[in-house]
């Protein structure tokens, strides 16, 4: 059903594009075309992140007397898939192509593309190396810091396992996790486990690892990964460190269909702050998670586009009014949940859906 649900939202979002369907009527002589090209339309972060940038155009419409008429397709985790859809987005007549790298690594053939056709490029949530970002002028990066998830990561680790002596069921004074990590390689998973672990032992938490596993950034990778780890380790395991929500989940998968009680359950956090991650930690599976700010990436990438099209509308949005760091990058913060705040970030992600699903509703309406 989610997979569903997600598809109708792309296929809405790229067949009618925004201030493009037809049968609505806007009284504006400029458009502006924009394309998203994803490494993963079922990956959660990015479908929220998509549904946001959705909302966000149609405010920006109104605000600026622009037409923006987005093209979201799926690479599928094909970095070939996605050099093709570059270059059709590129004839498409796009002023601006944002670009979720399904490859990290291999940004050289769309850069070229790109360049070739002096469109810009805006690559965002999978940080491209940074050589690779000087090579042309016109390529810019929105994305968080991923060193401060893992700073968060670690301290929401630290703070629980310090908070009762129930989670050190050894009593050893020593903390045993494992780790549940994204894709091999991946800067944000080195980074994010590498920071984790030290700032957990920065904290004063002295530490041993069991066992690490990579799920690639699935839930059900990570909850047959979590199993394996169960069984190898079994009550031994006080702490499990997760790349993001969805692996984080998977691992409380895996612990529901254990034979563990839930009391005995080990610490777990997770980074991203998805809407099903905040659901986790209001239910007590989770210690906590590091909010990735989806709505504000979604918001400084569009604004950028925005600029970066050259149709600004008069008395509009400049190059001056985007938080560019080294005329290249946009990095967001990422912010600490817990029980004791996440309440707030869960209205804030219910403002974002409302607005993302009722955008998308009318739309389809009136194609």
């Amino acid at each position: 059903m989610k997979k569903r649900m997600l598809a109708v939202l792309l296929a809405s979002v790229t067949a009618c594009s925004l201030g493009g369907c037809a049968g609505k009527k806007k009284d504006t002589v400029r458009t502006v075309k924009i394309g998203l090209t994803l490494y993963d339309q079922y990956d959660t972060f990015i479908s929220e992140l998509v549904s946001w940038f959705n909302a966000s155009a149609s405010a920006l419409e109104e605000e600026t007397g622009t037409a923006i008429n987005v093209e979201v397709v799926d690479a599928a985790g094909s970095q070939t898939t996605q050099n093709e859809q570059v270059k059709s987005l590129i004839e498409k007549g796009c002023d601006v192509i944002c670009v979720n790298l399904v490859d990290r690594t291999e940004p050289t053939t769309i850069t070229d593309m790109a360049e070739k056709n002096d469109v810009p490029i805006i690559f965002f949530n999978r940080e491209l190396v940074a050589e690779d970002l000087e090579r042309w002028e016109k390529l810019y990066y929105v994305g968080a810091d991923a060193f401060g998830s893992g700073i968060i990561e670690g301290e929401l680790a630290a703070e629980t396992f310090q908070s009762d002596p129930k989670y050190d069921k050894n009593g050893d004074g020593i903390c045993q996790y494992v780790v549940l990590e994204g894709e091999a390689g991946h800067q944000d998973a080195i980074v994010r486990t590498e920071y984790s672990v030290n700032t957990l032992v920065e904290k004063g938490v002295k530490a041993e690892k069991l066992g690490y596993a990579i799920a690639n950034w699935k839930r059900a990778q990570a909850q047959t990964k979590m199993t394996t780890l169960l069984e190898e380790y079994g009550e031994r395991i006080e702490l499990i460190l997760a790349n993001n929500d969805d692996m984080a989940l998977g691992a409380i998968d895996a612990l529901k269909v254990s034979e563990l009680p839930k009391d005995e359950w080990p610490i777990i956090v997770g980074i991203d702050g998805t809407d099903v991650g905040l659901g986790a930690i209001k239910n007590g599976e989770m210690a906590g998670t590091a909010y990735n700010d989806k709505e504000g990436q979604a918001e400084a990438m569009l604004k950028l586009a925005f600029v970066l099209s050259g149709k600004d509308a008069k008395n509009g949005l400049s190059i001056d009014d985007i938080p560019l760091e080294k005329e290249k990058y946009v990095r967001l913060p990422y912010y600490r949940v817990t029980l004791d705040n996440v309440e707030e970030y869960i209205k804030k992600s219910k403002r974002k859906q409302d607005e993302g699903q009722l955008l998308t509703t009318e739309e389809s309406e009136k194609e």
